[in-house]
């Protein structure tokens, strides 16, 4: 009687689970790739406020601790091309490949 119970309950704990792909992700709640992509958004939310220093000390932060990130190698992008007197955060073409 206990086997027969126990199956039972086993049944309908699946019945009642929920299900672990039904649709599409919300952006809403994204989780992150990396600790380097949330310090490049970052980056990008002071550059849209206007905070041109928060921008710049997010993206050093970011180049110094995920060197070889590949938000590393945009966030250097983006400051050569801001020191080269584009508007920060411009669109700058990715550094040619060194191999």
């Amino acid at each position: 009687m206990r086997a027969v119970l126990a199956i039972v309950v086993l049944a309908a704990s699946f019945r009642w689970a929920p299900l672990q792909c039904g649709g599409e992700p919300d952006p809403q709640v994204k989780k992150y790739e990396t600790p380097s992509e949330a310090l490049y958004d970052l980056a990008t939310e002071f550059k849209t406020k206007g905070d041109t220093g928060g921008w710049r000390t997010t993206l050093e932060y970011l180049m110094r601790r995920y060197p070889n990130s590949r938000f590393a190698m945009r966030a250097k992008d983006e400051l050569a091309a801001a020191s080269n007197g584009a508007s920060p955060g411009a669109a700058v073409e990715p550094a040619p490949d060194k191999r």
